[in-house]
């Protein structure tokens, strides 16, 4: 198991540049756990492909689904003084902040598209490279 922010699962689920980065990482283990945040961020993701044209509502619901059904039990809530402390300490969002405290919870690496939070993070988060 392993956590992943929603980047990495937008990437595994809309067909784009990283998507081949987003399957090696799915084929090596294909257990992901996602904090509960990361559905409305994935929503926030998929509004805005359909917003601009790039996707219509109907593929946004069933790419929604897809992403429910593969994070699935895997879903966690994380208390938030792990997350406001790790916030506090890294200067990191507490967006963010909720990946990397899941991961430590669950005592697994955190695959993140974010460089700047594999910096801040380097003994839990692993970019996407």
């Amino acid at each position: 198991m392993i956590v992943v922010d929603t980047n990495v699962i937008a990437y595994l689920l809309i067909q784009g540049a990283k998507t081949a980065k987003a399957e090696r990482l799915f084929k090596r283990d294909p257990e992901w756990a996602a904090p509960a945040l990361w559905r409305s961020e994935m929503r926030n993701v998929l509004s805005l492909y359909v917003r601009k044209g790039l996707m219509t509502l109907p593929k946004a619901l069933e790419i929604m689904q897809e992403g429910i059904e593969l994070v699935g039990a895997l879903e966690w809530d994380v208390p938030s003084e792990d997350v406001l402390r790790l916030a506090a300490s890294s200067r990191r969002s507490a967006y963010d902040c909720e990946f990397v405290a899941l991961a430590r919870m669950l005592e697994v690496p955190l695959h993140t598209a974010d460089a700047a939070l594999a910096r801040a993070f380097p003994g839990c988060a692993i970019f996407l490279e």
